[in-house]
């Protein structure tokens, strides 16, 4: 049985979401956590179009991503993000990144949901 822990983004900032969103994932706030296991708890975010973010942070946050060749390096700012992709994936990438790079992050982002 998977615990349910719900996020309301309205009004709040993204890094601050983000980071309950990976505390929860990894395990953190409950009494039975191991760094070696999954959580059993799901994250879901709600209202995430309504989160608070300045022009600047909107506008100058670069996001990298490099292919592996030659003039492959791309960057989108936070504003061109949303446009594309939606805010479902700027908070997938934020939760990702502030989540350990091992086995489990995979497993750990799979218990991620985001809804605008």
């Amino acid at each position: 049985m998977k615990n349910i822990h719900t996020i309301d983004a309205t009004g709040k900032i993204l890094g601050r979401v983000a980071s309950e969103a990976a505390k929860h994932l990894m395990g953190k706030n409950t009494v039975s956590y191991v760094s070696n296991a999954p959580s059993e708890i799901k994250v879901i975010i709600e209202n995430a179009k309504q989160t608070k973010m300045s022009e600047k942070r909107l506008n100058e946050t670069l996001h990298l991503r490099y292919s592996g060749h030659p003039g492959g390096l791309k960057s989108l700012n936070n504003k061109e993000i949303i446009d594309k992709k939606g805010w479902k994936d700027l908070y997938t990438d934020a939760v990702y990144g502030m989540l350990p790079s091992n086995k489990l992050r995979p497993i750990m982002m799979k218990n991620l949901t985001v809804n605008e």
